[in-house]
């Protein structure tokens, strides 16, 4: 079997799957790909950026497993003038719902950008408000709980303005547009996910 690896920078506003649900895109509608190819993990609909695309199921379950937790690194435009000491809050971990229980979040890294990073326009933009500002940051975390970093930065009172992963380990969007697609060998995909 001919194994395939993608990644794709997911558009905002598109869901992580081929199918379509009522009105909202899907993959299907931008990118056209063997049958058996699927996405490796989420995104959420209103989330931005990397996605692994693949028929190869091995990695898929690689991936799952607690001892090949993987960073992912989010880029993160928040509600407001964030402070050091919300990012260090961030960084030693908050309490957040999922599922209707409290759960405290894992270490993970987490710096003020100093200035945009280099990513594609959304459309649509976010809304602009001239008197408060919109700055960015770099959340980079070793779990993946239902829309966790929103309820993050939601937590420290910065609320999720447009939310982009930037990165897994060591594969990236560098340089691409929303809607992108680049296809990867296997070797390359194994080697930048370290494993």
């Amino acid at each position: 079997m001919t194994f395939n690896y993608y990644i794709i920078y997911k558009p905002y506003e598109v869901l992580t799957r081929f199918t379509p649900e009522g009105n909202k895109a899907c993959l299907a509608d931008y990118f056209k790909l063997p049958k058996d190819v699927y996405p490796v993990g989420r995104l959420d609909y209103d989330s931005e950026g990397l996605l692994l695309l693949t028929n190869d199921k091995a990695l898929n379950s690689l991936l799952l497993q607690p001892r090949h937790a993987h960073e992912r690194e989010y880029w993160v435009q928040v509600d407001g003038a964030v402070t050091t000491g919300a990012v260090q809050q961030l960084e030693k971990g908050v309490d957040i719902n999922v599922d209707g229980q409290m759960y405290h979040t894992q270490r993970c890294k987490a710096r003020i950008l100093e200035e945009e990073p280099p990513l594609p326009p959304r459309f649509p933009p976010i809304r602009f408000r001239k008197t408060i500002p919109a700055p960015w940051i770099s959340l980079t975390l070793k779990e993946g709980k239902n829309r966790q970093v929103r309820k993050m930065t939601a937590a420290v009172g910065f609320p999720t303005l447009r939310l982009v992963r930037y990165r897994i380990e060591q594969l990236t969007i560098a340089g691409m547009e929303s809607g992108e697609l680049k296809q990867l060998d296997r070797t390359t995909v194994y080697k930048g996910l370290r494993l």
